[in-house]
């Protein structure tokens, strides 16, 4: 938008991005006002991904998250971040 590029091929790529990533963003949000701060007191939404059942932490559940899944991509991601802290000193 600034300096005229309303029409330029990236405000339209990163416009196509927005309205296909939102389309299925709708629904409600209660919100809590206190003192300055504000607080979600919940949500919902017909196309909401969250499960409890996947979420918990806590074992014994198929569907619970395994916290050793974790350690491959969090020693994957380090990979990079490391490759480009090096190209920096």
């Amino acid at each position: 938008v600034y300096n005229g590029f309303w029409f330029a091929p990236e405000r339209v790529a990163i416009q196509a991005l927005v309205t296909e990533t939102q389309k299925t963003v709708t629904g409600e949000v209660r919100l809590k006002l206190y003192k300055g701060n504000v607080m979600q007191a919940g949500r919902r939404s017909p196309f909401s991904m969250y499960s409890e059942a996947v979420a918990t932490m806590e074992g014994g559940q198929e569907e619970a998250y395994n916290q050793d899944d974790a350690t491959g991509f969090i020693a994957l991601n380090a990979l990079r971040l490391k490759a480009t802290a090096r190209q920096g000193q």
